[in-house]
Formats: C-alpha cells, sequence, structure tokens
C-alpha cells in the first residue's frame, strides 16, 4: 500500500484540511469500515470507471456511481470496497470549506455521492490526474485545478460557522448560540448550508471521534474512565453512541485490525 498526504498552499488552505492519494490493490481483505468525522470530500478513481456504493438502507444493496464523486458530511459509518482503493486521490474540506467551491449548500450532500460534474466543471481532471508521472504530481495537479476554479476569488469559510465550530465543542447548542448573539434556529441553519449536519450532530460526532482517538492511543481502555473522559453520561450511553455511529460496539473497534483510526478492515 502507498499513501501520501500533502498540505495545501495558502490559497486554498483555509478551506482544504488536506489532499491525499492512495494506491492500495490487492488487498486480502473486502472492505474498509469508514467511520464519520463531519467532513466533506472529493474522491477520484484513477483506476476504474466507476466507483462502488453499499447502501446500508437495502440490505447491503450495490451501485455503481461515477468514476468522479463529491462525498457528504455523515453521522454514520460508510462500507468502502477495497477494489476501489487500486488509485485513489482525495479532497478533504475543513467542515464549512466546501462551500465556496460547490453551487449547492452543504446540506444537499448529506449522506450522500454525488458526481463531481454535477457541482464542478471537471471533464479533464480525472485525465489529466492519470497523467501525472508521481503521486506529488498527481497532488499538485489536484490543487493547482481547485486553485484555477476559483477565477481570482480567495475562498474563505463563513466567520460564524469557524466560530460556532470552536463554541461547539466546549459549550451546548444554546450556549453556543447564545454566545455568537444569534437564535438557536439561525445557529441550525447555519450549520446545515455550510457544514451539512446540524449543531447537535456535529457535537455528537465530535464527541464520537475523541473518542476513537483515544481508543485508538489506548492498547487496555477503561471504559468508564473512558466514557466520562469524552463527556458521556454513562458507559452505557458511550456504547449506544459509539455503535449509532460506527455500526460496532467499542471492544470490537478496539480489538480490530487498522491502520488508521478511522478506517478498519473487513
Amino acid at each position: 500500500m502507498m499513501y501520501a498526504e500533502h498540505k495545501p498552499g495558502p490559497t486554498i488552505k483555509g478551506c482544504v484540511r488536506l489532499l491525499w492519494y492512495c494506491k492500495a490493490p490487492g488487498l486480502l481483505h473486502a472492505h474498509e469500515r469508514i467511520l464519520p468525522r463531519g467532513e466533506m470530500q472529493i474522491i477520484v478513481n484513477l483506476a476504474g470507471d466507476t466507483l462502488t456504493d453499499h447502501s446500508l438502507e437495502q440490505s447491503g444493496a450495490i451501485y455503481a456511481l461515477p468514476p468522479c464523486i463529491v462525498v457528504g458530511s455523515r453521522a454514520r459509518y460508510d462500507l468502502v470496497d477495497t477494489q476501489d482503493l487500486k488509485e485513489l486521490v482525495g479532497v478533504v474540506f475543513w467542515p464549512g470549506g466546501a462551500a465556496p467551491f460547490l453551487r449547492e449548500d452543504a446540506g444537499a450532500f448529506f449522506e450522500r455521492f454525488i458526481a463531481l460534474e454535477d457541482v464542478l466543471s471537471c471533464r479533464e481532471i480525472r485525465a489529466l490526474l492519470q497523467e501525472q508521472p508521481s503521486p506529488r504530481r498527481k497532488l499538485l495537479a489536484l490543487e493547482s485545478w481547485l486553485e484555477t476554479g476559483l477565477t481570482g476569488r480567495l475562498p474563505q469559510r463563513n466567520p460564524v460557522v469557524i466560530q460556532a465550530l470552536n463554541l461547539l465543542r466546549r459549550h451546548s447548542v444554546r450556549d453556543a448560540a447564545r454566545l455568537l448573539s444569534i437564535s438557536e434556529r439561525r445557529l441550525h441553519q447555519i450549520m446545515k448550508t455550510e457544514v451539512g449536519l446540524s449543531p447537535k450532530v456535529w457535537s455528537r460526532v465530535q464527541r464520537f471521534q475523541h473518542a476513537v482517538s483515544l481508543l485508538q492511543a489506548r492498547t487496555e481502555p477503561r471504559w468508564e474512565q473512558l466514557a466520562l473522559a469524552c463527556g458521556f453520561y454513562d458507559q452505557s450511553h458511550f456504547c449506544n453512541e459509539f455503535k449509532a455511529f460506527s455500526g460496532i460496539d467499542p471492544s470490537t473497534y478496539s480489538n480490530s485490525q487498522r491502520l488508521w483510526a478511522n478506517h478498519i478492515s473487513e
């Protein structure tokens, strides 16, 4: 497996967290379980003409997706077919960072895969990336393509969103809205439009991610202490929330095979 990341330059770094490249042909397991982070992505398949959608709603039904897609913010896990990991590149946006690039608000992408060409002019990007001789050149070409589409605009996240995200890490939705001097309804509208998740769901995802990071770092977690450290009422509440987002219980996650905290081999 080959994996590389690229931190974007000053033009787009306020909206784009990172660009990544993955080449992993011949993996022995069938799927990767991807845990939600509350972020949007662009994914481009360089090795095949489709991507695979394993629907969680219809008893494991499988659908073919275009090779270039926008992945909306999620509040539950996704299954990725390892056949799709032969060669991919992607763009990970900061929460609220996709809005300056896309023609739809983030709420329209919630837990959906939408063809990139439906929201951005991208007819040549896949061929351009395939022509590049190295992962680094591919990532630099992808960054250049994002910058070119801005037509002189410097992309910026909504300052209210940035403040809200910081406040919601430490405060309730009600208190965050009060500190921002806006109504809870207005905060909900801004978050859904710019981030794709409601303030409450985004806070839950971040609490879940805090638990994931602690589990990744500990070899023998003490469940009760970990639940309290992550802000859950008790161990039972923690286990229920963890399973709601990941589809598995914390002990199964702790014992799973994984290279990264948010990817579980299946």
